[in-house]
């Protein structure tokens, strides 16, 4: 049988800094629950909305996989690898912190908000070189189907990291249905919805809802809104260095 958890939108960590309010999936910075430290290897899951013309400092990380999904406006990206970009929405950023980096991210708009979600995974691998990366997504891609946004393949469709892990994202109209089969029998499976609502076996989940899945190869999916979109994160439950 299925093994769920589920994390209704409204029961998430909070954070309110003026210039920035965090909803946190999982435990971060000063919200902290015994129950809510991590799912496999994902370590973090924040909802973010940055002030305009505000931002995160220069400050460090390492041996993190950090994947950056703008949902409105942009973020000015800029680091000690040399890059300074900007990256928006409809599009994605991963960084693999390896053995260290520094970076810092700002609001791209001097007087709107930019609204994003910050991801981190453990990687599978400790203390390579840093690397940056930035994609931009066709729209039609998702539209009624999965995109793939992530895979540990370099070569493959998306953006890759140092992690067996898979991201997809859909965009699906009312009544649409489809499954979702995952990719390793090791993983387990967490989907967060960025916006309307789901049937997930039968689960109601809502905007900003997610839910973790152990324990089954085949997920069942249906949108319950026009305009329903659902961020699929097919990830190693256990951490597997290579």
């Amino acid at each position: 049988m299925p093994s769920t958890i589920l994390h209704k939108a409204a029961t998430r960590g909070h954070a309110d800094h003026g210039w920035l309010q965090s909803h946190q999936s999982f435990s971060f910075a000063g919200y902290y629950n015994p129950e809510r430290i991590q799912f496999g290897v994902l370590r973090v899951l924040n909802d973010d909305i940055v002030a305009g013309g505000k931002g995160f400092g220069s400050h460090p990380h390492d041996n993190m996989e950090i994947i950056s999904i703008p949902l409105e406006g942009s973020l000015v990206h800029e680091d000690n690898m040399g890059h300074k970009k900007v990256v928006s929405a409809g599009e994605i950023q991963v960084m693999s912190t390896g053995s260290g980096v520094f970076h810092s991210e700002y609001n791209n708009s001097p007087d709107k908000p930019a609204k994003f979600l910050q991801i981190w995974l453990f990687p599978n691998q400790l203390n390579v070189t840093p690397r940056y990366d930035q994609i931009k997504l066709d729209p039609a891609a998702s539209d009624n189907q999965l995109q793939q946004l992530i895979s540990p393949a370099r070569d493959g469709e998306g953006t890759w990291l140092y992690q067996d892990a898979w991201f997809f994202s859909g965009s699906y109209d009312k009544e649409a249905q489809f499954s979702y089969e995952r990719k390793r029998r090791e993983n387990g499976v967490y989907l967060f919805i960025v916006k309307g609502s789901f049937s997930v076996d039968g689960q109601l989940l809502e905007t900003r809802d997610g839910m973790g899945i152990t324990d089954t190869d085949k997920i069942t999916i249906q949108s319950l809104e026009k305009d329903s979109e659902i961020l699929i994160m097919d990830i190693p439950m256990q951490n597997k260095m290579q």
